[in-house]
């Protein structure tokens, strides 16, 4: 079976520089795959270039066996990609509800909706991620917390067959993080292939059938999540030798 998302030598450059380079790998249906490795590492550029927020500069994209590179960012979404960003940014005069709802009106084809079925999507989403209740409030009336679970909400909302996740644990304490990992674990639950962008290794080990290491723009490690946070290049590059002695080998 053709995996859902494929990356064969994408390559980005900025001035000369190569923030991502021949980055190649294969993402299978269904699964959860975190994208790991340190600051600067060309994660969110990564992510950039497979939505089409930047075009590549060589190599690339394919979903669902069609080649999205050089596609506008709005046709891919529309292709069945959705995602959040790291700055969360909602439309702040609307309600979490209206915020949602954009989402359900402007997302897959074939998913797209009228206001007034929009809202009832957007009903549903927000229940499936603990907003319910917040619905009828402003935005600006959120926490941290409940201002990442609308993005997810809002990217759900475009009913995705791949959803990219950037850093949607930050900032959050350990109940939130808890309560972050079963709306994760529910959404793929129900068939959306999930990417994430982690810096937190509780949830990487937690969701993540397997993992892809990112280091100064280049795959340096791919496999099981457990085999990958074992590899004494990612340990020597990311992990560092802290977590190595508070994570002993079996």
């Amino acid at each position: 079976m053709t995996a859902l998302l494929s990356l064969s030598a994408v390559t980005k450059r900025f001035g000369g520089i190569a923030a991502v380079s021949d980055v190649t790998f294969d993402v299978e249906r269904a699964e959860i795959l975190g994208l790991i490795g340190p600051n600067g590492a060309g994660k969110t550029t990564l992510l950039n270039c497979v939505s089409g927020v930047y075009r590549l500069d060589a190599g690339k994209v394919s979903l669902d066996g069609a080649e999205i590179s050089g596609k506008p960012a709005f046709q891919i979404a529309r292709l069945g990609l959705g995602r959040t960003f790291q700055v969360v940014k909602p439309f702040s005069s609307m309600t979490v509800r209206q915020n949602t709802a954009t989402g359900a009106m402007f997302g897959r084809r074939g998913h797209r909706t009228h206001p007034k079925q929009a809202m009832e999507v957007a009903d549903e989403v927000l229940a499936e991620v603990g907003l319910a209740r917040r619905a009828d409030n402003l935005v600006t009336s959120l926490t941290i917390s409940e201002r990442k679970r609308l993005e997810v909400a809002r990217a759900l909302a475009m009913r995705p067959t791949l959803l990219l996740l950037d850093e949607v644990m930050a900032g959050l304490n350990h109940t939130e993080v808890d309560e972050a990992l079963e709306v994760i674990r529910a959404v793929n639950a129900t068939g959306v292939t999930i990417v994430l962008i982690e810096h937190v290794m509780r949830v990487v080990v937690g969701v993540c059938h397997r993992a892809v290491v990112l280091h100064q723009g280049k795959v340096l490690a791919e496999g099981k999540t457990s085999d990958v946070l074992e590899d004494d290049r990612v340990i020597e590059a990311y992990l560092g030798e802290r977590y190595a002695k508070a994570h002993p080998r079996g």
